[in-house]
């Protein structure tokens, strides 16, 4: 799929322009005559694919984090460099969702009013108390119980638990076994999600199209806005604030640095995949900002498939605006915990196309919260998406460059 994008991207990204628009003019049109038969058609094709993303969103996410765990073996010179990486990646990606929960407090996003949603709403709200049973299914009563009962958490659990676990297995030809069986596995759901991901347009329509029909209803969706204030901001302090100040404060220069790496930057924007970015990224690193090699191709890879500082932003701001505008309860112990939450399924995002959006809509399945408001974000999702995987290609290279000057005297490399 990455493959594809590169090979063609002028003649792809036009057509996948066109059809979007096409499909939100005729979402729109559709919602907005007096045919019930398109509107029927629109709300079926909603509840199909809101079943998909239900569908694929959880085995993409434990077989991601299992891959990532177990595939990278290091040597003892590498051990350090390996600890580094895991370090400042799990600590960027806090902070990003850090970052995303204290702008959530400052604009405190308003709720998007319907009678619709409102009466989707009333299942779904829970006590208070129902939060420390949700925290107790970390531990799962079998390893198959959290995918049947749609258990992020204890999925997110046993998957890495399984993934540290494969490291270990004493036995070279069984650990290379389950290895390449979890590698295979998870290449067929990104060979689906590719697919779903093609015909997304058509999830477009039908979105479009009930969420027109919602609005003729009267749905205020001022809220909206608030809502992707808090994710672009997040992005764009993440950005421009937190991590130059990671570069700063290892006596790196900032800004030449980003200048240094706009190739990869601009890239990643208009591709949407830091999948596909990876090989002018490494190259951008060891051309323009003196990385080694040694440093540039063993931390990028690995940053590309867990350092996801964006998605962990879009996945807290997306679940708790969700959350509350579906009746629930939402108290700070609430939002600290589900920083934590968004870390650890955003360091699950490896290599999905639109994968914080199937991870959003997966944890909030996983709490029976109605995810029909998913429609009306998806239509800015591209622009944000964007956003994300720029931000994800900048923060892997701060990574790779701090880790490397901190490391200079340990490599074979020249200094810059």
């Amino acid at each position: 799929m990455c493959a594809e994008q590169n090979s063609s991207p002028s003649k792809k990204r036009p057509n996948m322009a066109f059809l979007y628009l096409l499909a939100i003019l005729l979402g729109i049109a559709s919602g907005y005559s007096e045919i019930s038969a398109l509107q029927s058609v629109g709300q079926f094709i909603s509840d199909i694919f809101i079943k998909i993303f239900k569908c694929i969103s959880l085995p993409i996410i434990a077989l991601s984090i299992i891959v990532t765990l177990s595939q990278y073996n290091t040597n003892t010179q590498m051990k350090r460099i390996w600890q580094n990486t895991l370090k400042y990646t799990v600590s960027t990606t806090v902070i990003a969702a850090t970052v995303a929960f204290i702008l959530y407090l400052i604009i405190a996003p308003k709720n998007i009013s319907t009678l619709a949603f409102n009466t989707l709403a009333e299942p779904s709200v829970q006590s208070k108390g129902n939060y420390i049973d949700f925290l107790s299914n970390l531990v799962p009563e079998s390893i198959f119980s959290p995918f049947l009962n749609h258990n992020v958490l204890g999925a997110l659990t046993i998957s890495i638990i399984l993934g540290l676990a494969i490291r270990y297995i004493p036995i070279p030809e069984s650990k290379t076994a389950i290895t390449n069986f979890f590698r295979g596995a998870h290449g067929i759901f990104l060979v689906i999600t590719g697919w779903v991901v093609k015909i997304i347009p058509i999830a477009l329509y039908g979105f479009i199209t009930t969420t027109v029909v919602q609005l003729k209803s009267g749905v205020d969706i001022s809220g909206l806005g608030g809502y992707l204030a808090v994710v672009v901001l997040a992005n764009v302090i993440q950005g421009f604030v937190i991590l130059p100040l990671f570069l700063y404060m290892n006596k790196i220069r900032p800004y030449k640095t980003m200048h240094g790496m706009m190739p990869a930057l601009s890239m990643a924007f208009f591709t949407k995949s830091s999948a596909a970015t990876l090989p002018v990224t490494m190259e951008t690193a060891e051309r323009n900002l003196g990385v080694s090699p040694t440093v540039s191709r063993f931390v990028l890879p690995l940053c590309t498939s867990i350092n996801m500082n964006g998605c962990a932003a879009f996945i807290f701001t997306t679940v708790i605006f969700l959350m509350q505008n579906n009746g629930m309860e939402i108290g700070l112990i609430t939002m600290l915990l589900w920083i934590l939450i968004a870390t650890i399924a955003a360091i699950g995002n490896a290599g999905v196309p639109m994968g914080c959006f199937f991870l959003s809509a997966s944890l909030l399945t996983s709490m029976d919260v109605p995810i029909a408001l998913l429609g009306l974000i998806l239509p800015f999702y591209a622009v944000i998406d964007m956003v994300e995987t720029a931000l994800n290609v900048w923060s892997d290279s701060c990574v790779a460059k701090v880790i490397d000057v901190q490391n200079k005297d340990a490599i074979a490399t020249p200094a810059q």
